[in-house]
Protein backbone atom coordinates (compact mmCIF):
# COMPACT_ATOMS: atom_id res chain seq x y z
CA UNK A 1 0.00 0.00 0.00
CA UNK A 2 1.17 3.36 -1.02
CA UNK A 3 1.30 6.13 1.47
CA UNK A 4 -1.27 8.09 -0.50
CA UNK A 5 -3.25 4.84 -0.19
CA UNK A 6 -3.05 4.40 3.61
CA UNK A 7 -4.05 7.93 4.23
CA UNK A 8 -6.92 7.84 2.09
CA UNK A 9 -7.72 4.89 4.35
CA UNK A 10 -7.21 5.90 7.85
CA UNK A 11 -10.24 8.45 7.11
CA UNK A 12 -12.41 5.44 7.74
CA UNK A 13 -10.96 5.48 11.52
CA UNK A 14 -12.14 9.05 12.18
CA UNK A 15 -15.01 8.66 14.39
CA UNK A 16 -18.76 9.94 12.88
CA UNK A 17 -20.35 12.81 12.62
CA UNK A 18 -23.25 13.93 15.58
CA UNK A 19 -26.39 12.26 14.37
CA UNK A 20 -28.00 15.81 14.00
CA UNK A 21 -25.40 16.83 11.80
CA UNK A 22 -26.00 14.17 9.88
CA UNK A 23 -29.59 14.70 9.59
CA UNK A 24 -29.05 18.08 8.99
CA UNK A 25 -26.71 17.54 5.56
CA UNK A 26 -29.27 15.12 4.36
CA UNK A 27 -31.86 18.07 4.10
CA UNK A 28 -29.62 20.20 1.67
CA UNK A 29 -32.31 21.18 -0.27
CA UNK A 30 -35.62 20.68 1.78
CA UNK A 31 -37.71 23.36 3.76
CA UNK A 32 -40.39 21.78 5.42
CA UNK A 33 -38.01 20.98 8.82
CA UNK A 34 -38.99 20.99 12.52
CA UNK A 35 -36.91 24.24 13.96
CA UNK A 36 -39.07 23.69 17.04
CA UNK A 37 -37.22 20.22 17.41
CA UNK A 38 -33.99 22.01 15.85
CA UNK A 39 -33.71 24.47 19.06
CA UNK A 40 -34.47 22.17 21.37
CA UNK A 41 -31.37 19.82 20.26
CA UNK A 42 -29.45 23.07 20.04
CA UNK A 43 -30.50 24.10 23.90
CA UNK A 44 -28.70 20.96 25.33
CA UNK A 45 -25.13 21.88 23.82
CA UNK A 46 -23.61 24.86 25.43
CA UNK A 47 -21.43 25.75 23.33
CA UNK A 48 -23.08 25.38 19.89
CA UNK A 49 -25.79 27.76 21.68
CA UNK A 50 -22.96 30.21 22.93
CA UNK A 51 -22.07 30.26 19.06
CA UNK A 52 -25.38 30.23 17.60
CA UNK A 53 -26.48 33.28 19.57
CA UNK A 54 -23.32 34.87 18.69
CA UNK A 55 -23.91 34.58 15.27
CA UNK A 56 -27.43 35.99 15.57
CA UNK A 57 -26.07 39.04 17.36
CA UNK A 58 -23.36 39.60 14.59
CA UNK A 59 -23.18 42.64 12.20
CA UNK A 60 -23.50 40.11 9.25
CA UNK A 61 -27.28 39.65 9.98
CA UNK A 62 -27.72 44.05 11.22
CA UNK A 63 -30.89 43.22 13.63
CA UNK A 64 -32.27 46.09 15.57
CA UNK A 65 -33.00 43.94 18.98
CA UNK A 66 -30.65 41.42 20.75
CA UNK A 67 -31.14 37.60 20.25
CA UNK A 68 -31.37 36.12 23.66
CA UNK A 69 -32.95 32.85 23.31
CA UNK A 70 -32.02 29.88 20.83
CA UNK A 71 -35.64 29.65 19.33
CA UNK A 72 -35.42 33.06 18.67
CA UNK A 73 -31.98 32.91 16.96
CA UNK A 74 -33.95 29.96 15.04
CA UNK A 75 -35.96 32.15 13.85
CA UNK A 76 -33.74 35.23 13.05
CA UNK A 77 -30.70 33.32 11.45
CA UNK A 78 -33.07 30.70 9.51
CA UNK A 79 -32.45 26.59 9.19
CA UNK A 80 -29.91 27.40 6.50
CA UNK A 81 -27.64 29.10 8.42
CA UNK A 82 -28.15 27.16 11.55
CA UNK A 83 -27.42 23.72 9.42
CA UNK A 84 -24.05 25.44 8.28
CA UNK A 85 -23.17 26.33 11.86
CA UNK A 86 -23.92 23.01 13.62
CA UNK A 87 -22.12 21.64 10.81
CA UNK A 88 -19.27 24.02 11.45
CA UNK A 89 -18.35 23.78 15.20
CA UNK A 90 -19.18 19.89 14.72
CA UNK A 91 -15.94 19.96 12.22
CA UNK A 92 -14.10 22.01 13.96
CA UNK A 93 -14.76 19.37 17.31
CA UNK A 94 -13.65 16.69 15.75
CA UNK A 95 -10.23 17.82 14.98
CA UNK A 96 -7.85 18.85 18.08
CA UNK A 97 -4.71 20.88 17.35
CA UNK A 98 -1.56 19.17 18.90
CA UNK A 99 -0.13 21.06 22.05
CA UNK A 100 3.10 23.63 20.61
CA UNK A 101 1.93 22.96 16.90
CA UNK A 102 2.83 24.92 14.52
CA UNK A 103 -0.14 24.72 12.36
CA UNK A 104 -1.80 28.08 11.66
CA UNK A 105 -5.35 26.99 12.74
CA UNK A 106 -6.53 30.37 13.13
CA UNK A 107 -5.86 31.47 9.75
CA UNK A 108 -7.16 27.97 8.09
CA UNK A 109 -10.25 28.61 9.61
CA UNK A 110 -10.21 32.33 8.64
CA UNK A 111 -9.79 30.92 5.04
CA UNK A 112 -12.80 28.51 5.24
CA UNK A 113 -14.93 31.32 6.14
CA UNK A 114 -13.21 33.34 3.00
CA UNK A 115 -13.77 30.70 1.21
CA UNK A 116 -17.69 30.40 1.81
CA UNK A 117 -18.38 34.12 1.97
CA UNK A 118 -17.04 33.67 -1.77
CA UNK A 119 -19.01 30.82 -2.55
CA UNK A 120 -22.31 32.52 -1.36
CA UNK A 121 -21.13 35.46 -3.61
CA UNK A 122 -20.30 33.55 -6.75
CA UNK A 123 -22.95 31.11 -6.51
CA UNK A 124 -26.16 33.17 -7.36
CA UNK A 125 -24.21 34.24 -10.75
CA UNK A 126 -24.44 30.48 -11.65
CA UNK A 127 -27.70 29.89 -10.17
CA UNK A 128 -26.23 27.33 -7.52
CA UNK A 129 -27.97 27.67 -4.30
CA UNK A 130 -26.37 30.33 -1.93
CA UNK A 131 -26.61 28.23 1.28
CA UNK A 132 -25.59 24.90 -0.21
CA UNK A 133 -22.14 26.82 -1.79
CA UNK A 134 -21.68 28.55 1.52
CA UNK A 135 -21.59 25.13 3.53
CA UNK A 136 -19.48 23.63 0.53
CA UNK A 137 -16.63 26.93 0.66
CA UNK A 138 -16.67 26.38 4.11
CA UNK A 139 -16.09 22.49 4.10
CA UNK A 140 -13.61 22.42 1.00
CA UNK A 141 -10.39 22.20 2.67
CA UNK A 142 -11.30 19.04 4.79
CA UNK A 143 -8.29 17.43 3.95
CA UNK A 144 -5.95 19.67 5.20
CA UNK A 145 -7.33 19.09 8.91
CA UNK A 146 -6.54 15.32 8.31
CA UNK A 147 -3.49 15.68 7.60
CA UNK A 148 -2.58 18.22 9.95
CA UNK A 149 -3.93 15.93 12.77
CA UNK A 150 -2.98 13.03 11.78
CA UNK A 151 0.54 13.69 10.17
CA UNK A 152 1.84 16.51 12.17
CA UNK A 153 5.31 15.94 11.97
CA UNK A 154 5.19 15.25 8.31
CA UNK A 155 3.02 18.00 7.76
CA UNK A 156 5.29 20.66 8.77
CA UNK A 157 7.39 19.22 6.00
CA UNK A 158 4.91 20.06 3.59
CA UNK A 159 5.04 23.94 4.86
CA UNK A 160 8.89 23.65 4.61
CA UNK A 161 8.61 21.99 1.32
CA UNK A 162 6.22 24.84 0.36
CA UNK A 163 8.32 27.91 1.28
CA UNK A 164 11.31 26.53 -0.06
CA UNK A 165 10.09 25.57 -3.65
CA UNK A 166 7.09 28.81 -3.42
CA UNK A 167 4.72 26.48 -5.09
CA UNK A 168 0.87 25.73 -3.62
CA UNK A 169 0.09 23.05 -0.60
CA UNK A 170 -2.08 21.03 -2.90
CA UNK A 171 1.63 20.66 -4.93
CA UNK A 172 3.77 20.50 -1.68
CA UNK A 173 1.12 17.75 -0.39
CA UNK A 174 1.42 15.70 -4.07
CA UNK A 175 5.10 15.85 -3.58
CA UNK A 176 5.77 14.53 -0.02
CA UNK A 177 2.37 12.46 0.31
CA UNK A 178 1.54 11.85 -3.16
CA UNK A 179 -1.95 12.38 -2.67
CA UNK A 180 -3.41 16.03 -1.52
CA UNK A 181 -5.91 17.60 0.58
CA UNK A 182 -9.08 17.57 -1.99
CA UNK A 183 -8.53 13.46 -2.25
CA UNK A 184 -8.16 13.46 1.54
CA UNK A 185 -11.03 15.82 1.98
CA UNK A 186 -13.32 13.83 -0.94
CA UNK A 187 -12.50 10.67 1.20
CA UNK A 188 -13.36 12.35 4.70
CA UNK A 189 -16.85 14.01 3.25
CA UNK A 190 -18.22 10.69 1.57
CA UNK A 191 -16.99 8.90 4.73
CA UNK A 192 -19.39 11.05 6.88
CA UNK A 193 -22.04 10.81 4.41
CA UNK A 194 -22.23 14.43 3.45
CA UNK A 195 -23.89 15.30 -0.33
CA UNK A 196 -23.08 13.97 -3.38
CA UNK A 197 -22.55 17.57 -4.81
CA UNK A 198 -20.14 18.93 -1.65
CA UNK A 199 -18.11 15.76 -1.97
CA UNK A 200 -17.67 16.52 -5.67
CA UNK A 201 -16.81 20.10 -4.69
CA UNK A 202 -14.14 19.37 -2.08
CA UNK A 203 -12.75 16.40 -4.68
CA UNK A 204 -12.67 18.83 -7.59
CA UNK A 205 -11.52 21.96 -5.98
CA UNK A 206 -8.38 22.37 -6.96
CA UNK A 207 -9.01 20.83 -10.97
CA UNK A 208 -7.40 22.89 -13.62
CA UNK A 209 -9.85 22.90 -16.64
CA UNK A 210 -8.16 23.09 -20.34
CA UNK A 211 -8.87 26.29 -21.37
CA UNK A 212 -11.10 25.46 -24.16
CA UNK A 213 -13.38 23.19 -22.07
CA UNK A 214 -16.51 24.85 -20.95
CA UNK A 215 -17.20 24.60 -17.01
CA UNK A 216 -20.43 23.59 -15.47
CA UNK A 217 -22.21 25.60 -13.81
CA UNK A 218 -22.31 23.71 -10.38
CA UNK A 219 -21.02 23.99 -7.20
CA UNK A 220 -17.69 22.61 -7.86
CA UNK A 221 -17.26 25.45 -10.58
CA UNK A 222 -18.87 27.56 -7.63
CA UNK A 223 -15.97 26.35 -4.99
CA UNK A 224 -13.15 26.19 -7.30
CA UNK A 225 -13.47 29.77 -8.16
CA UNK A 226 -14.41 30.46 -4.49
CA UNK A 227 -11.03 29.33 -2.96
CA UNK A 228 -8.93 30.92 -5.33
CA UNK A 229 -10.93 34.49 -4.89
CA UNK A 230 -10.47 33.81 -1.38
CA UNK A 231 -6.43 33.42 -1.42
CA UNK A 232 -6.33 36.08 -4.26
CA UNK A 233 -7.88 38.48 -1.58
CA UNK A 234 -6.14 37.33 1.04
CA UNK A 235 -9.16 37.34 3.03
CA UNK A 236 -7.71 34.68 5.41
CA UNK A 237 -4.57 36.52 6.08
CA UNK A 238 -2.27 33.49 6.11
CA UNK A 239 1.64 33.68 5.90
CA UNK A 240 3.41 32.81 2.55
CA UNK A 241 -0.22 32.36 1.11
CA UNK A 242 -0.47 31.44 -2.53
CA UNK A 243 -3.59 31.63 -4.72
CA UNK A 244 -3.89 28.02 -7.10
CA UNK A 245 -4.57 28.50 -10.31
CA UNK A 246 -8.06 29.42 -12.03
CA UNK A 247 -9.01 27.64 -15.02
CA UNK A 248 -10.18 30.18 -17.75
CA UNK A 249 -12.93 27.67 -18.42
CA UNK A 250 -14.31 28.11 -15.20
CA UNK A 251 -13.50 31.89 -15.08
CA UNK A 252 -15.89 32.21 -18.43
CA UNK A 253 -18.42 30.06 -16.63
CA UNK A 254 -19.10 33.04 -14.94
CA UNK A 255 -19.09 35.35 -18.34
CA UNK A 256 -19.34 38.80 -15.73
CA UNK A 257 -17.62 41.96 -17.42
CA UNK A 258 -14.89 43.69 -15.18
CA UNK A 259 -17.44 46.18 -13.05
CA UNK A 260 -19.36 42.92 -12.25
CA UNK A 261 -16.02 41.22 -10.65
CA UNK A 262 -15.51 44.42 -9.06
CA UNK A 263 -18.54 44.06 -7.58
CA UNK A 264 -18.09 40.56 -6.27
CA UNK A 265 -14.85 41.62 -5.01
CA UNK A 266 -16.33 44.34 -3.06
CA UNK A 267 -19.25 42.16 -2.05
CA UNK A 268 -16.68 39.67 -0.76
CA UNK A 269 -14.53 41.35 1.21
CA UNK A 270 -17.33 43.11 2.97
CA UNK A 271 -19.53 40.05 3.68
CA UNK A 272 -16.13 38.53 5.33
CA UNK A 273 -15.90 41.23 7.39
CA UNK A 274 -19.22 40.68 8.72
CA UNK A 275 -18.85 37.28 9.12
CA UNK A 276 -15.49 36.12 10.40
CA UNK A 277 -15.92 36.94 13.77
CA UNK A 278 -19.84 35.12 13.72
CA UNK A 279 -17.67 31.74 13.16
CA UNK A 280 -14.58 31.86 14.79
CA UNK A 281 -13.93 29.82 17.41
Amino acid sequence: MTAAEDIIRSVRDLPSLPGIVAELLATMEQEDIDTHALAARITHDQALSAKTLRLANSSFYGLQSKVTSIAQAVSVLGFHSIRTLVTACSVTASFTPRPGGQFDFAAFWRHATAGAVCARVLARHLGVNVDTAFTAGLLHDLGTLVLVTRLPDEYAQVVQWQREHDCTTAAAEQALFGTDHAAVGAALAAHWRFPQQIQAAVAGHHIVLPDDDLAPADLTTVVQAANVLAHALDLGGAENDQAPPLSLAVWRAFDLDDAAWDGVFGEAEQMYQEMSGALAS
